[in-house]
């Protein structure tokens, strides 16, 4: 029996997807052109919300133990070597500290999971073993896809394994490839936005004790006041760095990483390529039976951290939707849904990506060839930088409003709500639970997390009030075959940070619907929610 989605491309957010399919008992084929993961330095921190919906897929645990360890602070320094005084330092907690912020709050203001550092070369090999442990799932590493036809029936994808072509028939595919996707290239999608802003070149390099011996502080980015944009990464093992610059060769990226190190060390450059900033969205995610996901629709520059997590978002987002078509009880908006949804986050996630980046150019700006001077001009110039970055760093650094403030607006499945959102801030989170938000969360009176509690299908959350018509709900979905149930507590500090006595959430914690009594129709509540 042939699989029901085939998934083009195997990094993050197709593992994901895969992963997510296999626990909803879909039968995928994952496919990727290279042999294996490769040892390539790209993404290297998901962010709090890619940890929650890691949680809720039972992997957050795993990914922390691959990570960075969670005990070394994250902070940011400004500096002009790794020997000399930083001009800025922006100390962000450590994980383990991270986590006993959150144990402490319980305003809804924060999320349930904290950011965590690990490298893609890292996370990949880790999510590939996972998704080869879920019987319906199938991960094909070594084969190329080609080309596809599609019609009302489903598609059929010609892909190359072993030198020799083959058909795989399906009933979706997803195109997880790329920024050079080729599922989105064979559609006629355009990427519009701005292209190749700045080219600069990346190497990762093995040095097993510079970060033991770096004498300003440990942290994980050190941006570097210099002429090249340089800019040093930690990677999660703490022997392996990352170096961005503008420089002309492969070759100078030795001499510029000696340079910002500053220090006798022995290393090993393993890998330098060049590449470009772009800040590119899809004309559209997908058409008919072809979806496109992660870098295949949306292109950022790194700062803030917004591209693979913003993929890991298109994966759930598509996941749960996939699934429930599939199995019979998704009605024709749900998959419509998608793009809907997906589409105005990437947008908004290219705009904060570039609200953080003309904050990183604006005290880039500021540099001058004196930084280093022991002049009054000299120290002029580095107090002035320094001062800009102490505003303008931040916008990479503290994009909690991004992370976990983005709602599903004008959705065709959320219910339309009159009445003002909280104001969309990219460093600004407010907890709501206006319909199209994610659910925020809270720790219960007895200590455990309120996501814990809730399933994969659809809960209607009671907090007490009227809740006539609740048996009329549970028929709405009971007659698509929806996986529907109802939660009950008795929070007098849950129901207080949420506002409502009754909220409908989706399988990914999105709110659908609030409020203190349901529909006069609740039937039709259901219908709404699951695209009929």
């Amino acid at each position: 029996m042939g699989p029901q989605v085939l998934i083009v491309g195997a990094g993050p957010v197709g593992l994901t997807l895969a992963i997510d399919l296999g626990r909803r008992g879909v039968r995928c084929t994952l496919i990727e052109q290279k042999d294996a993961p490769q040892f390539l330095p790209k993404m290297e921190r998901c962010n709090a919300r890619t940890m929650e919906i890691y949680r809720r897929m039972g992997l957050a645990q795993k990914i922390r133990d691959a990570g960075f360890p969670r005990d070394v602070p994250m902070d940011v320094f400004i500096v002009t070597s790794l020997t000399e005084p930083p001009l800025l330092h922006l100390p962000y907690p450590s994980v383990a500290q991270a986590q006993a912020e959150i144990k402490a709050c319980s305003d809804g203001s924060m999320p349930l999971e904290p950011y965590q550092l690990i490298s893609q070369y890292t996370l990949e090999p880790l999510l590939k073993s996972v998704a080869e442990t879920l019987p319906s799932v199938t991960v094909r590493y070594g084969c190329e896809f080609l080309s596809f036809e599609q019609d009302a029936g489903g598609v059929r994808a010609t892909v190359k394994a072993n030198g020799k072509d083959e058909e795989i028939r399906c009933d979706y595919m997803v195109g997880c490839d790329g920024g050079a996707s080729n599922v989105r290239r064979q559609l006629g999608i355009k990427l519009e936005g701005e292209a190749n802003l700045l080219q600069l070149r990346q190497a990762l390099y093995r040095c097993d004790d510079l970060f033991d011996r770096i004498p300003i502080g440990k942290g994980r980015h050190y941006h570097v006041a210099d002429a090249h944009n340089s800019f040093l990464i930690v990677q999660d093992s703490t022997r392996h760095f990352t170096l961005h610059a503008t420089v002309d060769s492969d070759e100078a990226m030795k001499t510029q990483f000696e340079e910002v190190v500053a220090m006798p060390v022995q290393y090993e450059m393993l890998s330098c390529a060049p590449w470009r900033q772009n800040l590119l969205l899809a004309d559209s995610y997908g058409k008919d039976r072809v979806f496109l996901a992660g870098d295949a629709v949306h292109l950022v520059i790194p700062t803030g951290g917004l591209g693979m997590n913003s993929g890991v978002g298109d994966a759930i987002d598509l996941s749960w939707k996939l699934a429930a078509t599939l199995q019979g009880w998704g009605g024709p908006g749900l998959l419509a849904s998608y793009e809907a949804e997906r589409r105005p986050v990437g947008a908004r996630n290219v705009e904060a990506s570039r609200f953080a980046s003309r904050g990183r150019r604006a005290w880039r700006a500021a540099y001058k060839p004196n930084i280093r001077d022991n002049t009054p001009e000299g120290a002029a110039t580095r107090a002035n930088l320094a001062a800009i970055a102490g505003v303008e760093q931040r916008k990479s650094n503290e994009m909690i409003g991004a992370e976990l403030g983005y709602r599903y607006a004008n959705s065709p499945i959320i219910v339309a709500e009159t009445g003002e959102p909280p104001a969309d801030d990219p460093l600004t989170y407010v907890p709501t639970t206006f319909p199209g938000a994610r659910l925020a969360h809270v720790w219960l009176a007895g200590g455990a997390a309120l996501h814990d509690k809730i399933g994969n299908g659809y809960t209607l959350l009671c907090f007490g009030g009227n809740t006539a018509g609740a048996e009329a709900l549970t028929r709405g979905f009971a007659a698509y075959n929806a996986p529907f149930s109802t939660l009950t507590l008795n929070d007098g500090h849950a129901r207080e940070v949420y506002g409502y006595d009754l909220l409908l959430l989706r399988p990914d914690l999105h709110v659908v619907w609030r409020g203190n009594r349901l529909p006069d129709e609740p039937a039709k509540l259901a219908a709404l929610a699951t695209g009929h």
